[in-house]
């Protein structure tokens, strides 16, 4: 492709995206480069603290249940005191409680304060997703959750190279490196983001009841909600399920992570271009597809029986991956109404949190009792039965509604000219 094709592509991709996205998504890659506690927790406490991987597992276990919480709870949050607010909390949180984990020495503080960061870390997610549905126009939505997704895995990409460096030399100083990288992130939203959250006239509230409850009996929704679980649960599969496989198969951890780079490398490479193909795309058949790549890329991993093999595999969920994460999150904004969006987005992290701590747990019991070869089988029907549903439950979806000038200090027109 000839350099000024290039240069066009990547300014169409970032033009047009109001200033306020931008700091946004500097805050988020920021967070994502300071990383260290979910990538090295299990390294820390069986490594450095001499504990066993059964207690890594269930602080590992608790990190995620504090997640599970903290979905529901800060989109509540989100709603109701504002997105600004909700984030500030949920970093200022994380960087105190990061920093306290360092310190600590004894096995139920250091369980207890896991707890606490999986809770912290994860209250940030609704609001940042809410605050980008609000201050983005709708036929920019996807592209939008697209850069913000290339954010986060670039910034974990580099984070995880320099994390290992400095865990060799201090597993303290990543704790506290990863604490004042999150309050330089509370800094930026305190200093740079205005609070987006739309104007409700008194009528509007009255007229329209969007507490949890009426979340929950959103069928349409709640159906969504139910097919990304069932696809999280595949894409955890990457964590979690191959490398026991490969491990049981006699490939090393250095084999290992030679494959799952595959992933990171090709979301950082592919996510923007990928973007462009498929932002004005219909959403239904992007996730029917994905849901298919999903399942059947780790499904082929039953037949991978070298590295290059594995790593074949992994760039056909990698693929899936690119195509689902934006998709998916544009079509909860659209199924959200405007002043529910908070409460919508929690339910929806949700999903993905549950999946973090149900897909563990569903490896581990079908690789000792049946073998790999099921656990890939498996999610080739969990991936065709998340295509079917996704096919079934969006024939009718309603039209995307602009909320022009109904934000408060992020008009649409403030746009970027980068």
């Amino acid at each position: 492709m000839p350099l000024a094709a290039v240069r066009r592509a990547a300014r169409e991709t970032v033009s047009g995206l109001p200033r306020a996205f931008w700091w946004l998504w500097i805050s988020t890659l920021v967070n994502r480069l300071g990383a260290f506690v979910a990538t090295f927790m299990a390294l820390y406490l069986t490594l450095d603290r001499g504990y066993s991987a059964s207690y890594a597992g269930l602080v590992a276990s608790l990190h995620g249940l504090g997640g599970v919480i903290s979905s529901v709870g800060s989109g509540v949050m989100t709603d109701r005191l504002g997105r600004r607010p909700t984030l500030l909390v949920a970093q200022l949180s994380t960087a105190v409680s990061v920093a306290l984990l360092g310190f600590m020495h004894d096995p139920v503080a250091i369980a207890a304060v896991a707890f606490l960061v999986g809770m912290a870390s994860n209250a940030s997610r609704p609001a940042v997703q809410a605050m980008m549905a609000d201050i983005v126009r709708p036929e920019d939505r996807v592209r939008a959750f697209s850069l913000n997704y290339w954010a986060i895995n670039l910034g974990f990409a580099v984070s995880s190279m320099t994390a290992g460096f400095i865990a060799e030399f201090s597993y303290l100083a990543g704790f506290l490196i990863e604490a004042g990288m999150t309050m330089i992130c509370a800094i930026v939203v305190f200093a740079k983001l205005p609070e987006s959250r739309p104007v409700v006239t008194a009528k509007e509230a009255a007229g329209k009841d969007v507490g949890l409850a009426a979340v929950l009996r959103d069928g349409r929704f709640m159906s969504v909600v139910g097919l990304s679980f069932l696809v999280a649960v595949v894409f955890q599969q990457g964590a979690v399920g191959l490398p026991v496989a490969m491990g049981r198969a006699g490939f090393t951890p250095a084999d290992y992570g030679m494959a799952i780079a595959v992933n990171g490398a090709l979301i950082v490479a592919l996510q923007i271009p990928v973007t462009r193909f498929i932002e004005h795309r219909d959403p239904r058949r992007l996730l029917v597809a994905s849901s298919m790549l999903a399942g059947y890329g780790f499904g082929l991993t039953a037949f991978a029986g070298s590295v290059g093999v594995f790593m074949l595999t992994v760039c056909v969920w990698t693929l899936a991956e690119i195509v689902n994460a934006p998709t998916q999150t544009g079509l909860v904004v659209r199924l959200s109404p405007v002043h529910g969006r908070g409460r919508y987005q929690g339910m929806y992290t949700l999903s993905w949190a549950v999946a973090a701590l149900v897909a563990p747990l569903m490896s581990g019991v079908v690789i000792d009792r049946f073998g790999a070869e099921w656990l890939w089988g498996l999610c080739a029907v969990v991936g065709t039965g998340a295509a079917a549903g996704y096919a079934a439950l969006m024939r009718r979806l309603p039209a995307e509604a602009t909320t022009t000038g109904a934000r408060v200090g992020a008009p649409e027109a403030e746009a970027s000219t980068a």
